[in-house]
């Protein structure tokens, strides 16, 4: 499967700059360039491939490849920054056949070189990471399943509710205050037979020994007939509803 290329940085303008051989051990030095006037200007990307980072240095209207700077650890040999300032950068670049050379970048803008050296840092970062994933030992699967002819037993305690219905019933009849349920309603509508507690009954309205039938009509009847005629008369005059 082919790997695709994928670019972490895009700088739009970024000088190059011939530097002198360097003398020792010590640093470059970008004071010791020829500032004043670049060699060559245009665009620099950072791509990535896989695992490989490079540096292109290309045209800025047509793309074309000026130079290009395979990078394999940072901070090393292909990318070091100068020792008197944050902006410039020596590259180590490299052609299809291997040659090499140094040459000396630099960004009109101070964080643009910082953007650089983010990408730069968070790129080898991700491939240390990566390569631990790697080397991690794999564990061992966990096998849950049953082995031929095994078994497991299973202890379940069921607890029954056996009398719980009538210890309710009677525990509603004891919180009832000892007053009870009220009675039935008399059938068909009659009144109950008086009890001893009930008032006595006045002799001039008691039923008559002819009231067989246990009409209560025939009382008021009678008691009606020993009204005064007079007093008839008046309440004949009463309007009937």
């Amino acid at each position: 499967m082919d790997t695709y290329e994928s670019v972490l940085l895009v700088k739009p303008e970024v000088f190059v700059f011939n530097i002198p051989p360097r003398a020792s051990n010590r640093n470059y030095r970008a004071a010791d360039w020829n500032l004043a006037e670049p060699s060559w200007t245009g665009r620099m990307r950072l791509i990535s491939k896989g695992n490989e980072l490079f540096i292109k240095l290309e045209d800025k209207n047509s793309g074309e490849l000026f130079a290009k700077c395979p990078i394999d650890t940072y901070p090393g040999i292909a990318i070091e920054p100068v020792s008197d300032s944050s902006r410039y950068f020596v590259l180590r670049i490299m052609d299809d056949n291997g040659r090499t050379a140094f040459i000396g970048i630099g960004f009109g803008d101070r964080s643009d070189s910082f953007d650089l050296n983010v990408a730069l840092q968070d790129h080898f970062k991700w491939i240390k990471k990566e390569k631990q994933i790697n080397e991690e030992p794999e564990l061992p699967g966990l096998d849950l399943g049953f082995k031929e002819g095994e078994t497991i037993k299973i202890n379940m305690k069921i607890t029954k509710k056996d009398g719980s219905e009538g210890t309710t019933r009677s525990r509603i009849q004891t919180t009832g205050g000892g007053l009870g349920l009220l009675p039935p309603p008399p059938p068909s509508g009659k009144l109950p037979p008086p009890t001893s507690s009930s008032p006595a009954v006045s002799p001039s309205h008691a039923p008559t020994a002819n009231n067989a039938s246990g009409d209560s009509w025939s009382e008021f009847k009678s008691a009606e007939s020993s009204v005064p005629a007079d007093q008839q008369a008046r309440n004949s005059n009463w309007v009937q509803f």
